[in-house]
């Protein structure tokens, strides 16, 4: 079975998952996997890192699962669960198939970062074994929305 090239839901710079200022996401406790500190200006899509199922969707983060039966957690922020859905408009819905690119969320990194919040978003393999990931994108690296974040082989 071939990997599963997860892409960046959202354009900006990559970091470390170490890099995350939130302990649960730096020690890798939910998965390893890559941040992106985005934009601040203006609106910003979140799309889709790959085809799959919508399996879990809250305004502030999403699980999309591969058919390869991989799920990866995308979270729009750190402690942005507080602002329950707050400045964050959703543009799928839960168990809906999607695309590659599909746009699912539309947000404001600004608004949080203004709010006292970090608008960091990790990109999570969840339940991935300690060295499945390859080709992260190096921490500092500029992202265009969609670009390859990492390969789950």
């Amino acid at each position: 079975m071939s990997g599963v090239v997860v892409g960046s839901p959202v354009p900006g710079t990559a970091l470390a998952m170490s890099e995350v200022p939130d302990p649960v996401f730096a020690e890798s406790i939910v998965g390893p996997g890559v941040a992106v500190d985005p934009p601040r200006d203006g609106d910003v899509d979140v799309v889709a890192p790959f085809e799959g199922t919508l399996v879990k969707l809250h305004p502030h983060a999403f699980v999309v699962q591969h058919a390869s039966g991989r799920a990866v957690l995308v979270h729009l922020g750190l402690d942005t669960v507080q602002l329950k859905g707050e400045g964050f408009t959703l543009h799928a819905a839960e168990g809906e198939t999607v695309t590659a690119g599909q746009v699912l969320v539309t947000w404001r990194p600004g608004d949080i970062a203004e709010g006292g919040r970090s608008p960091v978003s990790p990109v999570v393999a969840l339940d991935a074994a300690p060295g499945a990931l390859s080709a992260l994108a190096e921490p500092g690296t500029a992202l265009e929305t969609g670009a390859a974040l990492f390969e789950w082989a």
